[in-house]
């Protein structure tokens, strides 16, 4: 097997992680390849570097390093190529990391088969204003609201399968999949979803209304957004730069035909998952420094 390796090196331990990940599939006789850009860095190891396209291609499966963003990133691209992922977490919460730092022995299983799959649902975004359009995945989350979220209240329509469905008054909208529902989605008060599940969560963000909840939608739901106050709204997917629409554009959210595999080289479930790292982010959150490893 050969796999790709890409770590995120803006963090300050992704450099010293890789190496470890390199020195134990060295050990197991594994070959491996990295991005080209990162050979000044990792010269000393026995990679194949490799431009990212060919490096997707050529691999069978992908190794990322980092925390939340570089494994959704790193997942994204994968999926074009209908290649899996193990996240290693070189962050701090990485709720979608399959294996932490001290874990690696695991990598064994890798070469062995002995490990199962985690598929999940991806988004398909596309920004429409005029000639211009602009289309791309979502693992997580498209985040709608005004270019300045320091201006005026939004006023934002939804439409749900070509029929209008609500008019929204507040800071903008959520629409995530159910692996983003423990990201900003939970943060704006929505629901945590399992992520086998296939469905769309609407949540409004800091909503102007006392009746205004979050939804769960059925995974064959397509959202078309607009603004209706005759303001430009923007979206960001999964935290990327934000595509700004005028008035006269649209944001329409619906699922993707492709989707992203996670390997999973451990037993542990969803809710063990969850509730260790929100233990941990509880911890964090009321003055106890989180150690980073």
């Amino acid at each position: 097997m050969i796999f790709a390796i890409i770590p995120n090196l803006t963090r300050r331990n992704a450099a010293g992680v890789t190496r470890l990940i390199c020195g134990r599939l060295d050990e197991l006789g594994a070959a491996y390849s990295l991005p080209l850009d990162t050979k000044e860095v990792f010269s000393d190891t026995k990679a194949v570097f490799l431009p990212e396209k060919e490096l997707l291609e050529s691999c069978e499966a992908v190794i990322t390093v980092g925390g939340d963003g570089t494994i959704i990133h790193s997942a994204k691209k994968a999926a074009v190529y209908s290649k899996p992922v193990l996240g290693i977490n070189a962050g701090r919460l990485a709720f979608m990391a399959g294996l932490e730092i001290h874990e690696l022995d695991l990598l064994e299983k890798l070469i062995t088969g002995d490990y199962s799959m985690d598929k999940r649902m991806m988004l398909k975004t596309t920004a429409t204003d005029g000639d211009r359009v602009q289309s791309g995945y979502n693992m997580n989350d498209s985040t709608v609201m005004r270019p300045s979220r320091l201006s005026k209240i939004s006023e934002i329509n939804v439409d749900l399968n070509g029929n209008f469905f609500n008019r929204y008054l507040g800071d903008g909208l959520i629409v995530s999949t159910p692996t983003g529902s423990t990201a900003y989605s939970l943060s704006a008060g929505g629901p945590v979803v399992d992520p086998k599940l296939e469905c769309m969560i609407l949540t409004p963000i800091c909503s102007h209304s006392v009746f205004t909840r979050s939804l769960v939608l059925g995974e064959d739901s397509v959202l078309r957004i607009y603004s209706d106050d005759g303001g430009p709204i923007c979206v960001s997917c999964d935290g990327d730069e934000p595509f700004t629409v005028s008035a006269q554009g649209s944001i329409t959210v619906e699922k993707a035909d492709i989707s992203a595999d996670f390997i999973r080289l451990k037993n542990d479930s969803f809710l063990d998952i969850l509730n260790r790292k929100m233990m941990k982010w509880n911890s964090s959150s009321h003055g106890k420094r989180e150690v980073e490893l």
